[in-house]
């Protein structure tokens, strides 16, 4: 196999995979041949080399940028931004970690905290079916909870021996 089919394949692999973590596929795809390039990338090469529309490369670097997975960087006499990949992937899982709790977890925070402040209509019949959400709700945001304080432990872990020693357990 060339380097070039790898490359291909690995892209490809990527796209699949990225939807299930919280992107879209030609979102990973983007991020994927950012991952493998040696050098970083304008816009211009990742429409080529990917046969995307330009419209379709602005939005997803745009994106890829807002998760902190690439970066914007310079080249010397060059007017054109060109893209970089976070290629520490331990960076790259807590930038995902982190965007996935704040566009997931914290608004279903809010909305728990919401339903278990707001007073039950006292005209409500079936007191036991309002008991019975209120615990649920209760039960539902303890758990959300605590794993908001877990992943803001493993988010901001990054430099903690614990992290450290697992890194190293894994390499």
């Amino acid at each position: 196999m060339t380097l070039q089919e790898k490359k291909k394949a690995f892209i490809e692999e990527w796209g699949v995979l990225g939807p299930k973590w919280g992107i879209n596929k030609t979102m990973a795809h983007i991020h994927a041949l950012l991952l493998v390039s040696e050098e970083p990338l304008c816009a211009v090469e990742i429409k080529e080399q990917l046969d995307i529309s330009m419209g379709n490369v602005n939005m997803n670097l745009r994106c890829l940028v807002s998760w902190e997975l690439i970066k914007g960087v310079s080249k010397e006499g060059q007017r054109k931004e060109y893209f970089r990949a976070e290629k520490d992937m331990w960076k790259a899982l807590t930038c995902i970690v982190k965007k996935r709790k704040e566009s997931e977890l914290t608004p279903l925070l809010g909305m728990l905290d919401t339903l278990k402040n707001s007073p039950t209509d006292d005209h409500e019949k079936d007191v036991e079916a309002s008991f019975n959400f209120d615990k649920t709700m209760s039960d539902l945001s303890m758990f959300a909870e605590k794993a908001d304080g877990m992943l803001d432990k493993f988010i901001s872990a990054e430099n903690s021996w614990l992290l450290k020693g697992y890194r190293m357990m894994i390499r």
